[in-house]
């Protein structure tokens, strides 16, 4: 696959492209385009590793500003070459550093207002060890959004912390702004698992200390408190850390701030990887099962969320969040080259990890 001649002319560049192309496609029909930019179709079968014949086309076409995209038409397979470049990504430094700090007074803000402490410096003190814990889980599950992607040379803001005072936790979570699409659904495929991985990693051990340093005490018998909801991996925690099954027999476990925060953290990473629509549960269907079978899956998990309803209202609103975002559809640029076993075996293990978190009622308000 070589030994072509740089073109100089516009018709040595059709030249070239065609010659390219037929290095690692049987070509059976062709076609030109030029609205909205000049765009080659080749139809045939690759006779080449798809993953191979796509790093070989986007490096030689590269410096004559076309970008390769492979698709599927059929049983055969497309080869789009489309003039123009992958947009940059813009990393405002500035503007990412006064969100973060904007969140991190935001949050300290919402750890101080559920301080129980009587005195001010008892508050301070628990403020601080709800917000550091909570942001230290986010800002890692962003990072490995972006390290990741970054490693993969995919085209990624900075992650974006959104500040909400008024919200429980002080913050609405972070986005990262993924201005070009992966190269193909395997590298998808890891980006998306890396942000609830490394959340985890500090989530984790987080519940599991502050939960150590949780008190069990009787339920008010009044009302008037949160009771957060139970995972499977909450429930095995605090069956670990107290030998016992709670809230059970009046029995209920009075949060640390530390343990509140990881909590938090986990029910974030639950959220998540519901597989539906751009949350990054929904990429890692949409790597797996491809276009088609991740867009059916969103909206069986809309309607399911519908019924779930019943149990806790915040699933209504996630259920219109998600149908919203269901409308935006990126591909890979190679959207033919599929996971392989080591890939499939990761998105077994994030769909183990989002049954363990899966928390059927999240939030219960007491009154």
């Amino acid at each position: 696959m070589d030994g072509t001649i740089p073109p100089v002319s516009s018709s040595e560049v059709e030249a070239y492209i065609y010659d390219l192309v037929t290095q690692v496609m049987d070509v059976q029909d062709v076609s030109v385009s030029m609205a909205p930019t000049l765009t080659y179709r080749f139809v045939g079968r690759l006779h080449t590793p798809s993953e191979r014949a796509y790093d070989f086309l986007f490096e030689r076409l590269r410096p004559y500003t076309f970008v390769p995209l492979f698709r599927r038409q059929g049983d055969k397979h497309l080869i789009i070459v489309q003039q123009g470049r992958l947009p940059r990504a813009k990393q405002r430094v500035v503007l990412a550093g006064v969100l973060f700090v904007l969140t991190l007074l935001s949050v300290f803000f919402a750890g101080l207002t559920q301080s129980t402490s009587p005195t001010f410096i008892g508050q301070i003190s628990e403020a601080a060890l709800f917000a550091i814990p909570l942001l230290i889980i986010l800002t890692a599950h962003e990072m490995g959004h972006y390290l990741v992607g970054r490693y993969y040379r995919t085209e990624m803001s900075l992650p974006y912390f959104i500040p909400a005072p008024i919200f429980l936790f002080g913050t609405m979570g972070a986005v990262i702004n993924m201005v070009a699409p992966p190269k193909n659904r395997r590298q998808w495929l890891h980006i998306a698992a890396a942000g609830p991985l490394a959340g985890l990693v500090f989530a984790i051990p987080f519940t599991l200390f502050g939960l150590m340093l949780s008190p069990v005490r009787p339920l008010p018998p009044h009302g008037g408190y949160i009771l957060e909801g139970n995972s499977l991996l909450y429930l095995l925690m605090k069956l670990v850390v107290f030998g016992r099954v709670l809230p059970g027999g009046g029995m209920d476990v009075y949060l640390h701030p530390m343990a509140w925060a990881g909590w938090g953290g986990l029910l974030v990473t639950m959220l998540n990887l519901i597989p539906a629509a751009q949350l990054d549960g929904g990429h890692v269907a949409r790597a797996l099962l491809g276009s088609k079978g991740g867009q059916l899956l969103t909206y069986a998990i809309i309607v399911l969320l519908l019924f779930m309803s019943v149990l806790w209202r915040g699933w209504a609103l996630w259920a219109l969040i998600i149908l919203f975002f269901s409308r935006y559809q990126v591909a890979p640029l190679d959207d033919i080259t599929e996971p392989d076993l080591w890939d499939k075996m990761l998105a077994a293990f994030m769909l183990l990890i989002f049954i363990l978190l899966f928390t059927p009622r999240p939030i219960t308000f007491v009154a």
